[in-house]
C-alpha cells in the first residue's frame, strides 16, 4: 500500500515553535477504525475538543466546546498509545486542525506512530501525516488547499440532494485522492440503498461504512 505523506514548508514547520505541549483532549482509546480506506486496521484514536463546523447530525457533539474536556499533556497521550500493540494513530474530533498539532505528530512518529487525520478541511492543516482524511461539510466548507492535500474524502450523505454537492468536490482532489460515499447513521436504511445505485452508476465513488457501530466497538 503506498504510503501518501504530506510534509508542511519551512513557513509551516517554523509555526512549530510555539507549539503547546498540551491539547484538549475529550477522549483516547484503542479500537478498531470504522470507516474510509483504513477500516478494519486496530488504531489508536485521539478524539480533540473543539469545533465550529455545526453540523446538525453530529453523533459527538459534546466534542464542541473545548473548555469543558481537560487539557492532557502530548506526552502521556504518546505513552498511553504506546501500551497497545498496533502502530496507528487516528487524530480526530471535534475538528483537530483548530490546534497545532505538529508536536503531537512528531512525537507520534518519533514512537514509531503512522499518522492518521481526521477534518473537515475547514482550518489550515498542521502536523505530519501519513494519510489525510478530508469530511467536507456544507455548515463551513473545507479549504481548497486542504482538498488538494486529502488522500481521502468521505462525504456524508443525509439527504439525496448531497450527491450533486458531492460532485463537485472530484475537480478539486487529486487524482490519487480515494473518495467515499457515507451515510448519516440515523439515516443508514434509507440512504445506504441510494448510495450504492449511484456509486454503481458512479465507479469513481466508493462505499464506506460505520462498520464500528455494527460491531459494538468505539
Amino acid at each position: 500500500m503506498p504510503v501518501f505523506t504530506f510534509i508542511p514548508n519551512i513557513a509551516q514547520m517554523n509555526q512549530a515553535i510555539s507549539d503547546t505541549t498540551i491539547l484538549p483532549v475529550m477522549e483516547h482509546f484503542y479500537t478498531i477504525q470504522g470507516e474510509g480506506f483504513h477500516q478494519g486496521r486496530a488504531a489508536y484514536f485521539i478524539r480533540l475538543a473543539g469545533c465550529d463546523v455545526g453540523c446538525v447530525w453530529c453523533d459527538v457533539k459534546e466534542s464542541w466546546d473545548k473548555a469543558s474536556h481537560p487539557l492532557l499533556e502530548i506526552k502521556k497521550l504518546v505513552n498511553n498509545a504506546i501500551c497497545h500493540p498496533a502502530r496507528l494513530a487516528v487524530i480526530t474530533g471535534g475538528e483537530p486542525c483548530m490546534h497545532s498539532l505538529y508536536e503531537l505528530t512528531d512525537q507520534l512518529r518519533q514512537s514509531g506512530f503512522e499518522t492518521n487525520l481526521e477534518t473537515s478541511g475547514a482550518y489550515p492543516i498542521s502536523g505530519l501525516w501519513d494519510w489525510i482524511c478530508l469530511s467536507p461539510k456544507k455548515f463551513k466548507s473545507p479549504l481548497p488547499e486542504n482538498l488538494q492535500k486529502a488522500n481521502e474524502i468521505k462525504v456524508i450523505i443525509y439527504n439525496q440532494s448531497d450527491f450533486a454537492w458531492a460532485e463537485k468536490f472530484e475537480k478539486m482532489v487529486s487524482d490519487e485522492c480515494k473518495m467515499y460515499l457515507q451515510p448519516e447513521w440515523s439515516r443508514v436504511e434509507k440512504m445506504t440503498p441510494l448510495i450504492i445505485e449511484y456509486i454503481m452508476r458512479h465507479p469513481q465513488w466508493q462505499l464506506s461504512l460505520q462498520v464500528h457501530k455494527y460491531i459494538g466497538v468505539p
